[in-house]
């Protein structure tokens, strides 16, 4: 089996292991599909490509990690991704998340607070191929309220509570799908629903580990 069609196999299982917490017994055949085309190895550092396809988070410097394949997976679904949907997410690391969603949305804004990783991301997306991404050097959590509102928000890194902006950003329909916590300690993926501009549900789905949201006033 190839590394690829391997990691495939293990985020189903972990799918359907984690299914009565998530309310996903499986992936939509769209992010499979996504998750199947993106080659991860592009995203990791050369040292760790023998890693590459192996399902848990690497480090890619600046204390900051590219996410676990099962996690990347889980979050889209939980998206509900649609082809006219414009993305914001928050966190683009080294890109991987934002060239999955690059191929189930119209566009992908994805803000990077590290300078350099927002500039090696931005060339690895175009030079991949990827180019309805775009990448933008700012702080995540303010959002980006030059091209709200968003049919979905994703945040790949925990803030200790939900970055109001986010919210205000997000249109009506849509979802924001975010680790909320404190490092270290116990954090919670949440699946935050905009069903109108006044009315938001929000439902925890599950206990999880994210580096830190950094930033912030």
């Amino acid at each position: 089996m190839l590394p690829i069609q391997q990691m495939i196999a293990e985020i189903e299982a972990e799918v359907g292991y984690t299914a009565g917490m998530t309310g996903r017994p499986e992936l939509s055949e769209q992010v499979r599909e996504a998750m199947r085309q993106v080659p991860r190895h592009m995203f990791v550092d050369p040292e760790l490509m023998d890693e590459a396809y192996d399902n848990y988070p690497l480090p890619i410097g600046y204390d900051q990690t590219i996410s676990q394949p099962y996690m990347v997976a889980i979050m889209t679904d939980l998206l509900e991704p649609k082809p006219h949907h414009r993305v914001l997410e928050i966190g683009c690391g080294s890109g991987y998340q934002a060239a999955i969603l690059s191929l189930l949305v119209q566009k992908v804004i994805s803000l990077e607070i590290v300078g350099p990783l927002a500039r090696s991301a931005r060339e690895r997306l175009a030079r991949l191929g990827y180019h309805n991404v775009e990448v933008i050097e700012a702080d995540g959590q303010f959002g980006w309220e030059q091209q709200a509102p968003y049919d979905g928000i994703i945040v790949t890194a925990a803030p200790e509570d939900i970055p109001q902006p986010l919210i205000d950003q997000l249109a009506p329909g849509g979802h924001l799908i975010i680790p909320v916590g404190a490092r270290y300690m116990a954090q919670e993926l949440l699946d935050i629903h905009k069903v109108t501009e006044d009315e938001v549900i929000t439902k925890g789905v599950l206990g999880v580990s994210f580096v830190p949201l950094t930033g912030g006033a």
